[in-house]
């Protein structure tokens, strides 16, 4: 079997770098998709938009997602820029994303909305707002510091135009079921339990918990305040 040798001298065969790319494709969607979090959206969205018909809400939706995915991509594109600006580093910022993450996943394993995403007055006066599809329900409730956070954390993270590639592709994936969910909900979410959605949001908490901790620990071991 053909090998590859890599700049570190480590020598990868296509079946090794295949099996890289599908495990850093689906860590990718599964983090984005965790703190993007649609179904926790929905009650927020039908209340901010109680006198729109179903057609409304669902063109909300559909641009709030188009939205939201140019955000990221923008963000994972640009963040390394954005470091050099700045004069940051990417274990500083490992280290403080992982505590925006982890705000985020005490939150969602109490079941509740958090803070960090949008507040309870932003959620009151969006439902003044003729349209509510940019702000907030693009930004900061699908493509907020969590979700943003994550997006630069994986493009950091990413070996290669296959692995950077696949990452534009799980922003898009996870904003087109993102859409998909919202446009579901249009009617209403009866068709949704109360019950099934904490189980839901505590088990995704406690998911992304515990990528909050692997992103600090890789930035203690990146700051050389850890062993590698």
């Amino acid at each position: 079997m053909a090998t590859c040798v890599t700049g570190q001298g480590l020598r990868w065969s296509p079946l090794e770098r295949l099996m890289n790319l599908n495990a850093y494709t689906l860590l990718a969607f599964t983090s984005l998709f965790i703190i993007v979090d649609p179904i926790a959206v929905l009650p927020a969205f039908l209340a901010m938009t109680p006198g729109d018909s179903p057609a409304s809400r669902i063109r909300m939706a559909r641009l709030a997602c188009w939205v939201a995915g140019g955000v990221l991509i923008f963000c994972a594109a640009t963040g390394q820029w954005i470091f050099r600006l700045l004069g940051t580093t990417l274990p500083a910022f490992q280290m403080g994303g992982s505590i925006v993450l982890l705000l985020v996943a005490l939150d969602m394993l109490r079941a509740r909305r958090s803070e960090v995403r949008e507040t309870s007055e932003e959620t009151a006066a969006a439902a003044d707002k003729e349209d509510i599809a940019i702000t907030p329900l693009a930004v900061p409730m699908l493509a907020g510091p969590g979700a943003i956070t994550t997006a630069i954390l994986m493009q950091n993270q990413a070996e290669g135009l296959a692995q950077h590639t696949a990452l534009y592709i799980c922003i898009v994936a996870v904003c087109a079921v993102s859409y998909l969910i919202l446009r579901v909900s249009a009617h209403g979410v009866r068709w949704i339990s109360p019950l099934v959605m904490k189980i839901g949001t505590r088990l995704m908490g406690l998911l992304l918990t515990a990528l909050a901790m692997q992103f600090m620990v890789s930035g203690l071991k990146a700051a050389l305040l850890l062993p590698r």
